[in-house]
């Protein structure tokens, strides 16, 4: 089984900055991508940043130079942890945050491949 779990949502006022983090756990064999989406009231969900485990990392453009992703890349282990530390934020940013994996996991017989989703942390900036 594997469980996402959120934290680090909040409200802030412009121009202030929020660390979200994730922690993955379950029978980790490797975990190929970990990242953040968000979406915001009456839009579709949108990618904010992700890492693979190669050191490939991607941001939208909408974040670079104020967001900053960061991730443990532990193989063979029980839990991986994805953090995103945002600067400088503005009221546009305000979105439910979701954590995202893809990743290989040990089951009974077999590694199985699969992509998850956390439940979503909220984030809101406003004055």
């Amino acid at each position: 089984q594997v469980q996402l779990v959120e934290s680090g949502g909040g409200t802030v006022q412009p121009g202030e900055s929020l660390t979200l983090s994730c922690v993955v756990s379950g029978k980790i064999f490797e975990i190929h991508v970990m990242g953040w989406y968000r979406q915001a009231p009456g839009k579709e969900r949108e990618l904010v940043a992700t890492s693979n485990s190669d050191g490939t990392i991607n941001y939208a453009d909408s974040v670079k130079g104020r967001f900053s992703i960061s991730r443990d890349n532990a193989k063979h282990t029980a839990k991986n942890t994805v953090n995103l530390q945002m600067n400088t934020l503005k009221p546009e940013d305000t979105a439910v945050y979701y954590c995202y994996t893809m990743g290989t996991y040990y089951a009974i017989t077999h590694l199985e491949s699969r992509e998850d989703w956390g439940p979503g942390t909220l984030v809101t900036v406003s004055s």
